[in-house]
């Protein structure tokens, strides 16, 4: 079958960092789904997984984790789905990626894909989505049930237009919440406001003095989605007393925990990515995350954050697809669709 790989790190404008590779399709085993894969959007960890490294691979190793299709096989112990079944799924880690014609992925953490959506809008959703979802909704402990109290209180996303912000404003919205996102271009403050949200502010500028200009003197949930470093200053200011805050960035210099001492803030990680490389207790949340993920899209509640569109799905386009991701001015997702 056909799938992009690479076999060294290299910058991406290297024609070797992706390139066209044929390899042998899989064959599924216990809760593993076989599935086309129709079409694949790309995230920020698909570059940061490629970026150069002093690593040469024996095998290919095959990148990305966003993907649509349609299951073609299942193994013994699969419950969920059946061949012929169309899905949406963001993959793990630690397993061979969505860059191929056909992928095995874990039933756990796979939903039904929207019946409204094409395949590539639906490509667009899942990493962002399963993000956004357990960021609000487990890891800053938000109830969406409770639309009436989430009315009186407000979340800041930091990086608000791209992939997780633009899901992450519709799921907030949905919640009840006042949300504020920033964006610092003219383009990614219409998108921002498209999504739901009721007031923009920009990233670059003192986040306090534009929020107090809002008459909004703090908040209640800050979610980081563009350079922990850079914003923890700010965020340690407009956090509410027991707030919370939640990124989904890393960072590079130590983070000073003592400034959300005596706000008694709360302040945590999400990483999509933890249910299925360690095989938690509740990893099946995510195949119910993204089947309710697909209830609020075919009720016309959210909408994809498909932005472009590339085809076919190959080194060239994908190696296209990295480039504007490393850019930093993305908007929405790219998805690219269809092997030739």
């Amino acid at each position: 079958m056909k799938a992009v790989g690479l076999y060294k790190y290299l910058p991406i404008d290297n024609e070797e960092s992706l390139i066209d590779i044929i390899i042998e399709r899989p064959l599924p085993k216990g809760k593993e789904l076989l599935v086309q894969i129709k079409a694949i959007s790309v995230n920020p960890v698909d570059t940061k997984v490629r970026s150069p490294k002093d690593v040469v691979e024996s095998e290919p190793k095959i990148l990305g984790w966003d993907a649509s299709g349609i299951v073609v096989d299942a193994g013994e112990e699969c419950t969920l789905f059946q061949p012929g079944d169309e899905v949406f799924y963001a993959g793990s880690l630690i397993r061979q990626g969505t860059y191929s014609e056909f992928h095995l992925v874990d039933e756990r953490i796979v939903g039904i894909k929207p019946k409204t959506l094409t395949f590539p809008e639906s490509a667009a959703m899942p990493l962002t989505a399963i993000t956004a979802w357990e960021a609000l909704f487990e890891r800053l402990g938000i109830d969406p049930s409770n639309k009436i109290d989430n009315g009186a209180k407000t979340v800041l996303m930091i990086g608000g237009a791209g992939g997780v912000g633009s899901i992450a404003i519709q799921l907030a919205k949905w919640a009840g919440l006042q949300v504020i996102a920033t964006a610092s271009r003219e383009e990614t403050i219409i998108w921002v406001q498209e999504c739901g949200a009721d007031f923009v502010i920009n990233h670059y500028h003192s986040l306090k003095d534009q929020l107090v200009n809002l008459q909004i003197n703090n908040v209640d949930y800050i979610f980081c989605l563009n350079d922990t470093d850079q914003h923890w200053k700010g965020m340690t200011e407009v956090i509410k007393p027991q707030g919370k805050i939640c990124s989904i960035v890393d960072n590079k210099y130590p983070i000073e925990l003592n400034a959300l001492k005596s706000k008694s803030v709360t302040f945590v990680w999400e990483f999509m990515f933890t249910k299925a490389m360690f095989e938690t207790e509740d990893m099946i949340s995510q195949h119910q995350i993204l089947n309710k993920v697909s209830d609020l899209i075919n009720e016309g509640i959210i909408k994809t954050t498909l932005k472009e569109t590339l085809s076919p799905i190959n080194a060239k386009n994908l190696r296209k697809a990295h480039a504007m991701l490393e850019s930093g001015k993305t908007i929405g997702k790219i998805v690219i669709e269809s092997f030739e």
